[in-house]
């Protein structure tokens, strides 16, 4: 199987899952709301595209990743554990469509970083939640998250700002990052979703 990733944008916007197409939640305030296509305008000219897009070989969406300059997302501000850092870069929130492909959440934080750190932020910031033991992969991942999965996130070297609760706000300082190359960056998910995809069990040896 052959997979791309491209820039989340208003191109590309159309072929996320619908729940995206016009949520602000993470755009707007309090009980202000923003217009989606003015946020797009003002995003696109002062960061350029604000995600990632997966897709397969056959092009459906594998899973979609918000993220950008905090100070484009101001409801991260009345978050507990909030508010994220003015020189870091957020993920807001993700959407994996398929739970027969969990490496595509691993790739998405993989781009985020690497575009991140290409753009010139100081730090990778997003809001994470300490599950209790035994939580289904479904509830740790699958469809629309807003918040992931502290473990998860302590695998990429995220560290706690702050905590309220089971919430955290964490962070990935990447000034000491060496950039990735595109080729090398196919391997480690490659590498990732070999990893993660169940491998059958091995036939039971004839007596």
């Amino acid at each position: 199987m052959t997979t791309h990733v491209e820039g989340l944008s208003r191109g590309t916007l159309e072929t996320v899952p619908t729940v995206c197409h016009d949520c602000v939640w993470w755009q707007s305030r309090g009980a202000r709301s923003v217009a989606k296509e003015r946020w797009i305008e003002r995003a696109e000219d002062d960061w350029g595209a604000w995600g990632t897009v997966y897709y397969d070989d056959d092009g459906s969406v594998l899973g979609s990743m918000q993220y950008g300059p905090a100070d484009l997302f101001p409801r991260a501000a009345e978050l507990p554990a909030g508010p994220p850092s003015h020189d870091a870069a957020l993920v807001t929130c993700a959407y994996l469509v398929d739970g027969r492909s969990p490496w595509v959440m691993q790739s998405l934080f993989l781009a985020a970083i690497g575009d991140a750190k290409d753009r010139g932020a100081k730090a990778l910031e997003t809001f994470a939640y300490r599950y209790g033991e035994g939580e289904r992969f479904a509830e740790r991942f699958l469809v629309h998250k807003t918040i992931f999965p502290r473990d998860f996130l302590a695998d990429f070297g995220f560290r706690t700002l702050r905590a309220a609760g089971r919430v955290e706000l964490v962070r990935l300082e990447l000034g000491g990052l060496v950039p990735v190359e595109e080729p090398a960056r196919a391997k480690v998910v490659n590498a990732l979703r070999k990893a993660l995809v169940p491998q059958p069990l091995p036939e039971p040896r004839q007596p």
